[in-house]
C-alpha cells in the first residue's frame, strides 16, 4: 500500500479577514431583506385569515399588529420593500452590463440603502 502523507494546506480567509463593502454589504441585504419580507406577509395572511375566521381570533391578530412589535414590523417590511425595489433595479442595470465598476457599484449600493430609507419616510409621511 501507498504511504498517505498529510499536507499541511493553507486555510481559506474568513469572514474577519475581508473589510466589509457596499457591495457585499448591498448583496447581504438584499438577501435579508427578501426573507423578512417573507415573515411579513405571513403576519399579514395571519390577520387576514383571523378577520375571516371570528371577531375574536381577529383581535388577538389586530391586537399583535397594531402594538408597537407590529408596527415596528410593518415599518422594517416597508422598508425592506423599497429596498428589495431599488435592489432589483440595480440588478437590472447590471444585467445590461452598466455599472460594474467598483466605484459605481458602491455607489448604486449607497442609493439603494439611502433611497429606500427615504422612500419609506415618504410613504409613511403620506400614508
Amino acid at each position: 500500500m501507498a504511504e498517505s502523507t498529510e499536507v499541511e494546506r493553507p486555510l481559506s480567509p474568513h469572514l474577519q479577514i475581508y473589510r466589509p463593502q457596499m457591495t457585499s454589504i448591498s448583496s447581504i441585504l438584499t438577501r435579508i431583506t427578501g426573507n423578512a419580507l417573507i415573515v411579513a406577509a405571513a403576519l399579514i395572511v395571519w390577520w387576514l385569515l383571523a378577520a375571516a375566521t371570528s371577531e375574536s381570533y381577529f383581535a388577538t391578530a389586530d391586537a399583535v399588529l397594531t402594538s408597537w412589535f407590529g408596527d415596528l414590523v410593518l415599518t422594517l417590511s416597508l422598508w425592506a420593500v423599497w429596498y428589495h425595489y431599488l435592489a432589483g433595479l440595480r440588478h437590472l442595470y447590471f444585467d445590461a452590463g452598466k455599472g460594474l465598476e467598483i466605484e459605481t457599484a458602491e455607489r448604486l449600493g449607497w442609493a439603494c440603502v439611502i433611497g429606500s430609507v427615504v422612500l419609506t419616510v415618504i410613504t409613511l409621511l403620506l400614508v
